[in-house]
């Protein structure tokens, strides 16, 4: 896995979805270690729930290049896709939520259970505290294992400002990086939001990104 070091490689500026770049830290070890530990699960269903941007489509994306398999977004989610899943071991879900067709959802849930298949089921919120109008679904729904990706602690907060400058080629003192985590909120989407806005102060006033230039971005 990545450590400090590693994150200060010069990559394009492109999402990375490569194991090595995924930073683990004990807000999301279990959902890591859960990803990895495949086929060794207690049961063949698997919720991965956190904020955006915490990481489930990174760990979906690891998950799929080491073992394989098809990943569905369920907005897009139709009758004609649980033909074409069947040929396939392993089956990930991407952003699950509510409004999705509830019997749809169910006839999966059967279908990886009756076909001996793995299901990763991707969401912002567990999905068994999600008000299903189906009982059988919400039965089900309670039914799997759970790894819930928790708010960014010190360590993967520093890790993440720092890799999303190395994407866009920007070296950051260590300094001015636990200076931002101080005063930002802990908050996956608030860190990419941060970095979005100071890179592109940064280039519009031409200036560096010193403590000066954060507390502008800051005040903004």
């Amino acid at each position: 896995m990545s450590d400090l070091n590693q994150l200060l490689l010069n990559f394009e500026y492109k999402q990375n979805f490569k194991d090595e770049d995924f930073y683990v830290s004990k807000s999301n070890y279990f959902a890591f270690n859960l990803i990895n530990s495949w086929p060794k699960w207690e049961k063949n269903f698997l919720n991965i729930s956190g904020d955006k941007f915490s990481g489930k489509s990174h760990l979906a994306n690891i998950f799929l290049k080491k073992f394989k398999g098809i990943k569905i977004d369920a907005n897009s989610f139709k009758n004609e896709k649980l033909q074409e899943i069947k040929i396939y071991e392993n089956i990930i879900l991407e952003n699950f939520d509510q409004n999705i067709d509830e019997v749809l959802i169910y006839s999966l849930f059967n279908l990886i259970d009756n076909d001996n298949k793995y299901l990763i089921i991707n969401s912002i919120n567990p999905i068994n505290e999600m008000d299903f109008k189906l009982n059988d679904l919400k039965s089900r729904a309670k039914n799997c294992l759970f790894a819930i990706i928790e708010k960014p602690d010190d360590e993967l907060m520093f890790a993440l400002i720092l890799k999303n400058f190395s994407d866009r080629q920007i070296t950051i003192d260590k300094k001015l990086i636990d200076f931002i985590i101080k005063r930002i909120d802990r908050s996956y989407s608030k860190i990419f939001e941060f970095i979005y806005k100071i890179d592109e102060f940064s280039l519009k006033k031409k200036k560096p990104i010193d403590f000066k230039t954060i507390k502008e971005v800051l005040k903004a």
